[in-house]
C-alpha cells in the first residue's frame, strides 16, 4: 500500500518516473539464455532494410561517378593524343622545310659557282694557252694566279694529266693512237684541261688517248 501511495495517481498531472528511465535494446545476434539465433524484430528488419537500401543507393552513386569520370579521362587522354600527334606532324613538316630550304639553298649555291666557272673556262683556256707560250708574266700573271685561286676556294678544279687512265666520264678523246707499252687506254696528251665540281663536270678535259695494241 506504501508503493501506491508513493506512484502519482493517473490524471495528477506529474510525470512518472518509470516513463522517462533510459531503454536499452539487446542487440546481441545470439540469445544469451537459449543459444540460438535471436530473429530481428520489425523495427530492426525495417532498419536493416533501410541500411541496406541506403548503401546501395550509395555504391551506386559511386560507381555511376566512378564510370563518368573514366570517361570523361578517356576522353582528355584522347584530346591529348589528338594534340601530341598534330604537334609531331608539325615538328616534323617544320623539320622536312628547314632541310628543303637548307638544300634548296645549297643547291642553288652550286648552280650559281658552276655557271660561273662555266662562263670563265675561256678565260682559263687563254691563261693556260699564254703560261704555255711563256707570255703570262707581270700583272697578267698576278690577276690570273688571282682567279684561279678564288675558283678554287669554291671548289672548281683543274685537272687532266697525261698518263692517267681514261676515264669517258671525266675525259672527251679527240685522238687516238696504239702502243705497245700500255695496258690499258690511257691519256697520252691533255688538249685543254677539264674543270670540276665536287658535284659536277664543268667541261670534260679533251685529250688524246693511247690504246694498247691488239
Amino acid at each position: 500500500m506504501t508503493q501506491d501511495k508513493d506512484r502519482p495517481e493517473a490524471g495528477s498531472g506529474q510525470p512518472d518516473p518509470a516513463e522517462g528511465a533510459p531503454r536499452f535494446t539487446d542487440k546481441r545476434r545470439i540469445d544469451p539464455e537459449t543459444g540460438q539465433v535471436r530473429q530481428p524484430t520489425p523495427e530492426e528488419q525495417v532498419l536493416a532494410d533501410a541500411e541496406t537500401i541506403a548503401q546501395g543507393a550509395e555504391e551506386e552513386v559511386v560507381l555511376e561517378g566512378l564510370i563518368e569520370a573514366q570517361k570523361l579521362a578517356a576522353e582528355r587522354l584522347e584530346e591529348l593524343q589528338r594534340a601530341q600527334a598534330a604537334h609531331y606532324n608539325l615538328e616534323q613538316q617544320y623539320s622536312a622545310y628547314v632541310k628543303r630550304s637548307k638544300a634548296d639553298a645549297l643547291a642553288a649555291h652550286d648552280r650559281g659557282i658552276a655557271a660561273l666557272a662555266e662562263a670563265l673556262i675561256p678565260v682559263l683556256d687563254d691563261i693556260e694557252l699564254a703560261r704555255q707560250h711563256g707570255d703570262l708574266s707581270g700583272p697578267f700573271a698576278s690577276i690570273a694566279e688571282k682567279l684561279t685561286a678564288t675558283l678554287q676556294r669554291f671548289g672548281v678544279e683543274q685537272y687532266g694529266q697525261a698518263g692517267e687512265a681514261f676515264d669517258p666520264v671525266v675525259h672527251e678523246a679527240l685522238m687516238h693512237s696504239h702502243s705497245a707499252d700500255v695496258t690499258e687506254p690511257t691519256v697520252q696528251m691533255v688538249l685543254q684541261h677539264g674543270y670540276r665540281t665536287p658535284e659536277r663536270i664543268l667541261r670534260a678535259a679533251r685529250v688524246a688517248v693511247v690504246d694498247p695494241e691488239g
